[in-house]
């Protein structure tokens, strides 16, 4: 059976293994997903991850969670652009993600960048979703 939404998928996963402290969740390998965990890992929210090869022969992405006196760093996550309803946003159409102190992640022509790094470059895109 195919996924309707991978990225959704990997994000529930995350958010279900912080809510069970566990300290390390396992999903299924993708370039895209790659590049999603790479901005989470440069904006603090995991400790990071690596890539391996199940029995089976596919690759598999295990994420390292990262907790502060016992509570995840990842309070909530959301996804914002999904398979039935995508959102874009310009540059000027950022807002601030609870306050300043989240962030928003967006697949933009330069890659998948953090809504920070996207005001730097002067570029906008698809808002893939929102992490506080």
């Amino acid at each position: 059976m195919s996924m309707s939404d991978p990225l959704g998928d990997m994000l529930t996963r995350i958010r279900n293994g912080q809510v069970a402290k566990m300290a390390s969740v396992e999903c299924p390998a993708s370039h895209f997903r790659k590049r999603v965990l790479e901005v989470l890992q440069r904006e603090g929210y995991i400790r990071g991850f690596s890539e391996t090869q199940k029995k089976g022969g596919h690759p598999v992405l295990d994420i390292e969670l990262k907790y502060h006196d016992g509570v995840g760093c990842i309070r909530k996550i959301d996804r914002v652009s999904k398979p039935g309803r995508r959102v874009y946003a310009g540059i000027k159409d950022f807002g601030r993600v609870f306050n300043g102190l989240g962030i928003s992640i967006l697949s933009t022509p330069n890659g998948v960048l953090s809504d920070n790094e996207a005001r730097t470059q002067n570029v906008g895109g698809e808002v893939l979703c929102r992490v506080f």
